[in-house]
């Protein structure tokens, strides 16, 4: 898939109506700072549509990204954000899963994941939420120009199989090493994006 065209279309807070929206969707979730906003850029080629930051908690919003005109890209907020309060990660919550069970044109969601390290407990809890509501996620674990050729399968291995651990081993899980600074996996998530398109053609 090439992208021609990306824009910021709706953005959605906790008191805010979830849009219904006729064309296929994507979202993305990851722990706060694993590097969404990064990756939802080099997706589109853009270098700011996202807003980047090294303070996490930044997406406290979902926001809808307007692809070709063909294709929304939706950026959940990010999880596992200590420094707000409860009720606040409550609130969060509920709108997320609002979104996960309220959208009739939901393809994908792709979780991050650091691939530098072991799934946290709040990953681990995210991916056991999402299978729970029936989505396979597929994992980006992102970060991979951090490590060397042999560490990255190694790690993928190792994400894999510790989000594997309360389930049957599941040969279709797929992680992809991605990296925002060497591109690392964007072509094989770009394809995954046009596989989308392809199944509602």
């Amino acid at each position: 898939m090439t992208i021609h065209s990306a824009e910021l279309k709706t953005v959605c807070g906790i008191t805010s109506k979830l849009p219904k929206n006729d064309l296929p969707e994507v979202a993305f979730c990851g722990r706060s700072n694993v590097g969404k906003s990064s990756l939802i850029n080099t997706l589109m080629n853009r270098k700011a549509l996202a807003r980047t930051s090294g303070k996490p908690g930044k997406t406290q919003t979902i926001n809808y990204y307007l692809i070709n005109n063909e294709l929304y890209l939706v950026d959940l907020p990010g999880y596992g954000y200590a420094k707000i309060s409860k009720d606040m990660r409550e609130k969060w919550g509920e709108m997320i899963q609002s979104y996960l069970v309220g959208s009739e044109k939901l393809y994908y969601v792709f979780q991050l994941i650091d691939i530098r390290h072991k799934p946290t407990k709040d990953d681990i809890s995210m991916y056991e939420w999402l299978r729970f509501l029936n989505f396979q996620p597929i994992i980006i674990a992102t970060k991979a120009d951090k490590l060397k050729p042999y560490e990255l399968k190694r790690n993928a291995e190792i994400v894999k199989s510790e989000l594997e651990k309360k389930e049957q081993k599941r040969k279709d899980l797929l992680v992809i090493p991605f990296s925002s600074v060497d591109k690392t996996g964007l072509n094989t998530v770009l394809d995954l994006l046009s596989q989308v398109l392809e199944q509602e053609g």
